[in-house]
């Protein structure tokens, strides 16, 4: 684990107040993942199942292809996606999930290896994925489900069918590949429903699409650290001195409000003057989930030595 990386309650929910009171200055991101690019439509895509693969919100293709979300795809048509997200700077080596982000990074000797989109928890207090440490215990290909009692008792409730083990197979909701963690019935895990990544729709559990399953499992490990953190507002500073910032929905209602942490932030790394506030305003109440470019144009940058990179 990075020696530097801040600690979580101090980034989350504390980020002002510590800030405020001590003057000191918490290290920035300096990475985004994804980018601007073109998508081929597939047989079978939708707006839902390309925003899963790649991390974009429905209403964020849309808007940015000038479809209606509801439009049936036709293949060879070209879409525009742009899925970049600020790469939290936690660790040199793990992996960080950041629940408003729905995004899984994973670390290896300081350089980001993997970005994926996930499914976590929804918004019921009952299945919200928990903000926690925790290291893989175990890795299972073709996995039973030992269904929890508690969504046993959610199946029972709707006059489902309850289950209490599901074998592997094309119904099993794990999917082919698990990742077991030390949060007692969590994990990282594939799933039978890849339209559902990108969204808040688990019962607690981090579901990836199943080609990026597939590859994490082969880059995961038993003993490797990780953590779970609840992160909606991140600015990053890339080392030719551009300022983005990216706004998540706040969907667990846990975080402070959002303009007085960007200018915290802001602040305490001394960057007012190179702020667009009229950008940073817009990335602000769109809260779309994408990483924006908030720099002054023609502002001296500020550009990032690599003994600058963690502060």
């Amino acid at each position: 684990m990075n020696s530097k990386r801040i600690p979580l309650i101090a980034v989350v929910l504390c980020l002002v107040t510590a800030s405020m009171a001590t003057g000191a200055s918490f290290p920035l991101p300096h990475e985004l993942s994804g980018g601007e690019s073109n998508y081929v439509v597939q047989p079978g895509d939708s707006l839902t199942l390309i925003g899963a693969r790649f991390g974009v919100s429905i209403s964020m293709l849309s808007a940015l292809n000038r479809l209606d979300a509801t439009v049936v795809l036709k293949p060879g048509r070209q879409i525009l996606i742009d899925n970049r997200h600020v790469v939290p700077d936690l660790f040199a080596d793990g992996i960080i999930v950041n629940v408003p982000q729905r995004m899984l990074f994973l670390f290896r000797a300081g350089e980001t290896v993997a970005a994926y989109p996930v499914a976590v928890g929804r918004s019921d207090p009952k299945w919200r994925t928990p903000a926690s440490r925790f290291t893989v215990v175990r890795m299972d290909e073709n996995p039973i489900w030992l269904v929890p009692v508690s969504i046993q008792r959610e199946m029972a409730e709707e006059g489902d069918e309850v289950e209490t083990r599901v074998k592997p197979g094309p119904d099993n909701p794990l999917g082919r590949y698990r990742v077991k963690l030390s949060i007692p019935e969590y994990a990282i895990h594939d799933t039978i429903a890849p339209a559902s990544i990108y969204g808040f729709r688990t019962h607690g559990c981090i579901r990836l699409f199943p080609d990026n399953a597939k590859t994490f499992f082969g880059q995961a490990r038993v003993g490797m650290i990780g953590e779970i953190i609840y992160e909606p507002i991140l600015l990053a500073r890339l080392r030719d001195g551009r300022i983005f910032l990216e706004v998540n929905k706040d969907i667990y209602k846990r975080a402070p409000d959002p303009r007085v942490v960007l200018r915290d932030i802001v602040d305490s790394h001394k960057l007012r003057s190179v702020i667009d506030w009229g950008e940073a305003e817009v990335v602000l109440r769109r809260r779309d989930g994408i990483a924006h470019e908030i720099g002054v144009h023609g502002a001296r940058p500020v550009i990032l030595r690599d003994d600058d990179a963690g502060e």
